[in-house]
């Protein structure tokens, strides 16, 4: 990896620290806008790329929350870089990768907290989950239309 994909890195990640700023209301206090930032470095630089900004992304939103799971912030941000990665894999057809993100931080991500605390913390759990994920799906779908000639064929080429 060159100087100017590692500072773009260190951008999107940037990016996903103030949109950890952004809260969705939530029974945990880490559903935020801080997935979008990882879709996108999914999408312009590969799924190593946008695993990195998802996992360093979540950790950062969840310290800025107060960290309410404790060291179980892990397993999310190893969750998210895996998602990460799976949407840069579907990329190709970009709804199936945008409904596999959503299902997966939604509604397959949190089933390791259904035997860790109980069905009643993942039922409250989902439907923050799912706001947050479409949200984070569109304003990343948004935006890489909007800037996606920028890492094609302009400034960051290469």
């Amino acid at each position: 990896m060159n100087g100017k994909k590692i500072s773009l890195l260190a951008l999107f990640i940037g990016i996903s620290v103030v949109g950890a700023s952004l809260k969705i209301p939530a029974i945990i206090g880490s559903v935020a806008l801080d997935a979008f930032p990882a879709l996108l470095a999914a999408t312009f630089f590969g799924g190593g790329a946008g695993a990195i900004v998802a996992g360093v992304g979540h950790m950062i939103s969840a310290l800025l929350g107060g960290m309410p799971m404790g060291p179980l912030h892990f397993v999310v941000a190893v969750e998210m870089a895996l998602l990460a990665l799976l949407f840069a894999y579907t990329w190709k057809r970009k709804w199936l990768a945008s409904v596999l993100f959503i299902f997966g931080n939604a509604i397959l991500a949190p089933i390791p907290f259904i035997y860790i605390y109980d069905w009643a913390f993942y039922v409250a759990l989902v439907p923050s989950l799912l706001i947050g994920s479409i949200v984070n799906t569109a304003v990343a779908l948004l935006l890489i239309s909007r800037i996606q000639h920028i890492f094609t064929r302009g400034v960051v080429k290469g």
